[in-house]
């Protein structure tokens, strides 16, 4: 009698819950206790689980929490949510369902940036950022100024000539990229190639520091602009029709996009694949309205990215294997699921 009861009580509970939450605004909720979830049970699995009761008696433990696993998952976080929420904005922005946070060039010139301090033997700390990550924020931001420098030549920035500027941005930067790793030794050459896998061994808060900040303000600024965002799908003549500054609505998100990216891409490398397949998956839950979709995918790509992490560190222990390698193996098959799904829609 008693868990017939029970039984009753949380049926009842679950349709009060769906009737309440209705369709996207459920998913989200449990998209929302998902996260809570993964960021709480993520810093104690590794090669070695850490029991939560021995986390403040045990020394080791207590460092290995604090020091390296605690600020992974909060960097494999914000990064993931970055890149989700820049790639859902460069798809609204271009109108392509293939278009990513690097579309621009912008991870191009990162990985020039960070091969140059790595190829002139550059080492330490400037202004409290390594210089590898020094570097490839200066690399990203001198993409982003070409892009938007070539892109602005014309009186209204257009998605074509933006999208034309970024690829010949992007084939400049890889282009030196190829040069730099010509004149690198191997021991420097291993360096660049294993930073360009992308990767989150970070130790300490300095890196979020540098980080967390930058992609914040970011994902701020795209939040505020999402409503315009949504009018912007619909084309900009129907925006302009509607009010919206199209000129000054895509140059304020290309530039939130732009810094987020950049400061991601800065401290953990060129992670592919998150961009493109958060955004899609969410629209396939949330459906196409920014309002909750951005929200969710700002969620979904964090979560995404500290599992693929979490995977990353335990499937070849005790070895390592970068977190880029984990979404670009699934990012791959993806990407052509997303190509032959559109194809068929278009015969």
């Amino acid at each position: 009698m008693i868990q017939f009861k029970i039984k009753r009580m949380l049926q009842f509970l679950g349709d009060t819950v769906m009737n309440k939450l209705p369709g996207n605004k459920f998913y989200f909720l449990i998209l929302f206790l998902l996260s809570i979830f993964v960021l709480l049970c993520a810093p104690f699995i590794g090669m070695e689980l850490i029991n939560p009761a021995t986390l403040f008696s045990a020394e080791i433990n207590t460092h290995i929490f604090f020091s390296i696993r605690l600020p992974r998952v909060i960097i494999g976080f914000f990064a993931g949510s970055g890149l989700a929420l820049c790639g859902m904005v460069f798809q609204a922005l271009f109108r392509n369902p293939l278009a990513t946070p690097f579309t621009l060039g912008i991870a191009s010139g990162a990985s020039f940036g960070a091969a140059l301090m790595i190829l002139c033997g550059c080492t330490g700390v400037l202004l409290g950022i390594p210089t590898n990550s020094f570097g490839a924020f200066l690399g990203a931001t001198t993409a982003m100024l070409l892009v938007y420098g070539f892109s602005s030549l014309q009186r209204t920035v257009s998605n074509l000539t933006l999208l034309l500027a970024g690829i010949a941005v992007s084939f400049l930067f890889s282009s030196l990229l190829m040069f730099a790793q010509f004149l690198s030794s191997l021991r420097h050459s291993f360096q660049i190639i294993r930073w360009l896998m992308g990767g989150l061994e970070v130790y300490g808060y300095r890196d979020i520091i540098a980080m967390v900040p930058l992609v914040i303000a970011g994902v701020i600024v795209i939040i505020l602009k999402i409503p315009e965002l949504d009018i912007l799908v619909t084309g900009e003549d129907l925006a302009r029709t509607r009010g919206v500054n199209v000129a000054r609505t895509k140059t304020v998100l290309f530039f939130a996009t732009s810094v987020t990216v950049s400061a991601i891409v800065a401290i953990c490398g060129p992670i592919g694949f998150i961009g493109m397949m958060s955004p899609h998956i969410c629209r396939l839950l949330f459906g196409n309205r920014h309002k909750i979709f951005g929200p969710a995918t700002f969620l979904f790509g964090g979560i995404f990215l500290v599992v693929c992490d979490t995977i990353a560190r335990v499937v070849i222990a005790p070895a390592e294997m970068p977190v880029g390698v984990i979404t670009s193996l699934l990012g791959g098959p993806f990407f052509l699921w997303v190509l032959f799904t559109r194809i068929l829609k278009e015969h």
